[in-house]
């Protein structure tokens, strides 16, 4: 017997995965708090400052705690494709957050960055609460979130970025990780609470 050859990426498979990890959660989750940081001082020091606290605390620590796990073999990849382990991550994301949040109040940060920081805890609330039960897209929820919030803070030109949205969603169907209504159900989920309670906030 023959082994089976190995399956042939296509261009199209190349560029869904690319998609799938520039536009990855913890990717936008490090940017948005530096757009955010930006508009609401206008100064890069403070931008940067205010900025990363929210990023490394919403973000980069999390991340690292998720790679530790992918690596250690806790779950399966950096994406966490099941279900199942996506708990710990989940936890320590919350976590995670909440401590920037609080240092955010105690450092008495501009009220943009404090409400960026609710709109995604509670955003990550109720899609780790819906992922325990349906793998809903992270990918397309943040993202959706994202593009809310920029088009209430900047312009609504900003809205067009919803085509990015589109994408990140096909990319995300295309390497069979989630379904077309689970990117679409995160995207709505993603919009409404995250993109929607902060706009309610500011």
């Amino acid at each position: 017997m023959t082994d089976a050859a190995p399956e042939t990426k296509t261009s199209t498979d190349r560029l869904a995965r690319v998609l799938t990890e520039i536009f990855a959660p913890w990717v936008i989750v490090v940017v948005l708090p530096l757009a955010v940081a930006w508009r609401a001082t206008e100064s890069i020091g403070p931008a940067l400052g205010w900025g990363l606290l929210v990023s490394v605390t919403s973000s980069i620590l999390p991340m690292g705690v998720i790679v530790w796990g992918a690596r250690t073999g806790r779950w399966d990849s950096h994406h966490v494709r099941d279900r199942a382990g996506r708990f710990v991550p989940f936890v320590a994301l919350i976590v995670m957050s909440l401590v920037g949040l609080g240092l955010l109040v105690l450092l008495n940060a501009p009220w943009l960055l404090i409400a960026l920081d609710i709109a995604m805890i509670v955003s990550l609330l109720v899609t780790g609460g819906i992922t325990v039960w349906w793998k809903i897209s992270m990918h397309s929820a943040v993202a959706a979130g994202a593009v809310v919030i920029l088009a209430v803070l900047f312009h609504p030109v900003c809205w067009a970025l919803l085509l990015v949205v589109a994408a990140i969603s096909w990319s995300r169907v295309h390497v069979r990780d989630h379904t077309a209504a689970q990117v679409t159900i995160g995207a709505i989920v993603g919009a409404i609470i995250g993109g929607g309670l902060f706009t309610l906030l500011v």
